[in-house]
């Protein structure tokens, strides 16, 4: 190669090497680096689960109940607000009430235009919604204590106490509760759920699922022995039932989901699970979808019409989802940093 072609085959090598330092260039600024979550669009992985509203409340949003056109919740040292959601793209205010509401509010249920508030180690706070506007607290720090869960059994009102396990409190005077017994609970009672008039399901931390016979009933003065159990990983949370199939879904804290066959007791056995993002906390099912809250997991719902085999539809990111309550159309969905989160049911 004499030095006229060197210096030519040398031009040609620079050449090349400058064009294809400008393509790289041109590459990298029309598609971004490869890792670059700037420049890769996510995935959608709301399921069609999207939000319509919000409403900050003044206090941390912990659990919410819809009755009517207004939806109940209990906001931690707040008390409770009630919001109307008649039109749920335009939530309203209603009502505060703080005076005489003691300790953290933070499960909520209702019956008979009266409100039931559990607040720890403050027991149960009973107050008269039939005026919205103007509710009035006709008890404060009932004597169902440490009160972590509340719900409503027939005629009885029934609390998760804790380490104490299960009280029962007649409530056929609904401002004026009558407490009746306790029994205990394996570990620490956090859920609960009724198989219609003959067991009851508690969610127990660390010790999983217990159940309790309640057919000796005794208007809650009976004797309700434990007729099944299982152990689930993670923390129970709460529980829910598909009672015609004799199936229970829990939530368990950093484990996730978790599916359970109860129908025969003394073989109370898991059958699916679902580790999702978060800390799952509370859980409700409906037409083989369980919907559930998971803290900084945001809010999930799950097709459980395999129990073998739960799969996630969608999650709502949140800040920090906590409980919720829904009707046909509509969730509603408590958020200790958000309020108040409203999300349409998809078709």
């Amino acid at each position: 190669m004499n030095n006229s072609d060197r210096k030519n085959y040398n031009s040609m090598k620079i050449n090349r090497w400058y064009a294809s330092l400008l393509i790289g260039l041109l590459l990298m600024a029309g598609c971004g680096k490869p890792h670059d979550p700037e420049t890769i669009t996510p995935p959608d992985v709301s399921g069609g689960y999207n939000v319509i509203s919000k409403f900050t409340t003044p206090g941390s949003a912990q659990d919410v109940i819809r009755k009517d056109t207004n939806v109940y919740i209990a906001q931690g040292e707040g008390g409770m607000i009630v919001i109307n959601v008649k039109d749920p793209f335009e939530p309203e205010e209603v009502s505060i009430s703080s005076d005489g509401v003691r300790g953290y509010s933070s499960r909520i249920t209702y019956s008979d235009s009266v409100v039931y508030i559990s607040a720890g180690t403050y027991g149960i706070t009973v107050i008269n919604v039939s005026d919205p506007y103007n509710p009035l607290v006709t008890v404060s720090n009932l004597n169902m204590k440490p009160a972590r869960n509340v719900s409503i059994y027939g005629e009885y009102l029934v609390a998760a106490v804790g380490e104490l396990g299960i009280k029962f409190a007649e409530i056929s005077y609904p401002t004026q509760p009558d407490i009746r017994s306790t029994f205990t609970a394996n570990g620490y009672a956090k859920g609960l759920a009724a198989h219609d008039t003959t067991q009851l399901l508690v969610a127990c931390g660390e010790m999983g699922l217990s159940i309790y016979k309640l057919s000796n009933f005794q208007q809650g003065y009976g004797n309700y022995p434990k007729i099944g159990w299982c152990d689930t990983p993670g923390y129970a949370e709460s529980v829910v039932i598909n009672e015609e199939e004799s199936v229970a879904f829990m939530a368990c804290g950093t484990s996730g989901l978790y599916i359970l066959d109860y129908a025969d007791t003394n073989n109370v056995h898991i059958t699916g699970s679902y580790d999702g993002p978060g800390y799952a906390k509370f859980i409700k099912y409906k037409n083989n979808r369980v919907y559930m809250s998971a803290q900084l997991g945001g809010f999930q719902v799950y097709d459980v019409s395999n129990i073998t085999s739960p799969k996630l539809l969608g999650i709502v990111e949140t800040e920090y989802a906590m409980g919720f309550d829904m009707d046909e159309d509509y969730i509603y969905l408590a958020d200790e940093v958000e309020g108040i989160i409203i999300i349409p049911i998809p078709d």
